[in-house]
């Protein structure tokens, strides 16, 4: 099968076995890249890359994967939290372990979710950043009444804003850097910021935007984390300290409270609102350009949201 194969600086699509061991082979329609995909890169990476993985199952249902790795029979597993498994941090899909950019790809069924009506395999790359950004609103407990404003307007920080619509904010505004990313947001129904919230999601993943979101916190407000920061960076403590600011990280995804999958509200929001792929997914390319579709990613021209390969 073609694969797409971390080789660092870049990328390049090779000839290679279909992946073997446990679990079940899926034939791979999507995957999008990822700001962690360019990270593995720059770590030297020589893995397959990608983990937005869209697929058909074994028995031509349409899914989307969950890339988190688990074992399946700890504590946090049994309580849908796999996020918080140990094999979450060691077994890193696309970095430690192959990815999912390839013709075919091998999951756990467990880590399968059936895909809604209404939303297509070439779109669903987004379920999984989806669940990212569903996952943080859920740590900060959006829910109606709940004004929000989230710093950073790339694919995880639009999903985010579409994330808390869907949970019933009445207002979300978008702090975006590029006017193409604000023109989107508008398109989107999202506002600019005006006042303080009280729940701010932080997807930027920037020191700057870390101040900003605090900022825009009210007191006693919550700001959720769900950019990657680096490791020297400068913590806005006093600011968070004179409101009491709620800081939250969030890491992945897992199931909600009600034990529903947050890869299911995701694929679900994005059925139901088709507008958002049309919008966030700003670029396409086949397997045999996957060169070309990393510079993209990471050249970010004007315009660029997510890029998505097509094995």
């Amino acid at each position: 099968m073609r694969a797409v194969r971390c080789a660092p600086p870049g990328v390049e699509v090779v000839e290679t076995e279909e992946p073997g061991g446990e679990g079940e082979l899926v034939r791979v329609a999507a995957v999008g890249i990822c700001g962690s995909d360019l990270r593995y890169l720059r770590r030297g990476s020589t893995q397959i890359a990608g983990h937005e993985i869209a697929a058909t199952a074994a028995d031509g249902m349409p899914v989307a994967v969950e890339a988190i790795a688990r074992c399946g029979g700890c504590e946090w597993c049994a309580a849908g939290r796999h996020n918080m498994c140990r094999l979450a941090g060691r077994d890193i899909v696309g970095m430690t372990v192959p990815g999912g950019m390839a013709e075919c790809f091998r999951a756990p069924s467990s880590a399968l979710v059936p895909l809604p009506a209404g939303l297509s395999l070439e779109d669903a790359a987004l379920v999984e950043p989806g669940a990212v950004s569903w996952h943080a609103c859920g740590k900060g407990e959006v829910g109606p009444g709940t004004r929000v404003a989230v710093v950073g307007a790339g694919t995880i920080g639009m999903l985010a804003a579409a994330a808390a619509q869907w949970m019933g904010a009445p207002e979300v505004a978008l702090v975006a850097r590029h006017p193409y990313q604000a023109e989107a947001g508008e398109r989107l129904g999202l506002t600019r910021p005006s006042g303080l919230y009280d729940v701010v999601v932080e997807a930027s993943g920037s020191e700057s935007g870390l101040f900003r979101a605090v900022e825009l916190a009210r007191s006693l407000g919550t700001v959720t984390t769900v950019g990657v920061y680096p490791p020297d960076v400068t913590w806005p403590y006093r600011e968070a300290f004179l409101k009491e600011v709620r800081v939250v990280p969030s890491m992945g995804y897992a199931r909600d409270a009600t034990g529903t999958r947050e890869f299911t509200h995701s694929a679900q929001l994005l059925a139901d609102r088709p507008e958002i792929a049309r919008t966030l997914i700003s670029h396409r390319f086949g397997i045999e350009e996957a060169g070309r579709a990393f510079e993209v990613a990471a050249s970010r021209p004007p315009g660029t949201f997510k890029v998505v390969v097509h094995p």
